[in-house]
């Protein structure tokens, strides 16, 4: 079941009280900050899902972790998609090679990042780290 906006807002000031380290991912500003409690320690400008493959919202977890991994789908087969951490289905913060084009919404929903700032981003979190998407 969908969270509602206002559920999603709760969940954010309940991390913001505490000191545990979770993702928040803005669809409007297409900027994902990784926090400790209240303290933005990381803020990174990405590309999420276009308008015809959206990014989910809600508050997920990171799930599973890879150095690299293959992603296929209908209309594309990427190898070697780097510092992948799934978070919801095939839904996925990685680093993208194959475009520049961060604060533009184009992938197939995933939450794309510049390869080095996804490093420092997978480096930092541990699965069952906090994702909370929201507009």
């Amino acid at each position: 079941m969908a969270l509602t906006n206002e559920e999603i807002a709760a969940r954010v000031a309940n991390f913001r009280q505490s000191n545990e380290r979770w993702f928040q991912i803005d669809l409007s500003s297409q900027r994902l900050t990784a926090w400790e409690g209240g303290t933005p320690v990381y803020a990174v400008i990405v590309s999420t899902g276009k308008r015809s493959t959206p990014t989910v919202t809600g508050v997920f977890e990171v799930q599973a972790m890879h150095r690299t991994t293959r992603m296929r789908g209908a209309d594309y087969d990427v190898p070697d998609v780097p510092w992948t951490m799934y978070f919801h289905r095939g839904y996925a913060i990685h680093g993208a090679y194959w475009h520049h084009n961060f604060g533009t919404p184009v992938s197939h929903g995933c939450v794309n990042v510049a390869v080095d700032h996804a490093q420092w981003l997978y480096n930092w979190a541990d699965l069952g780290t906090p994702v909370v998407v929201q507009h």
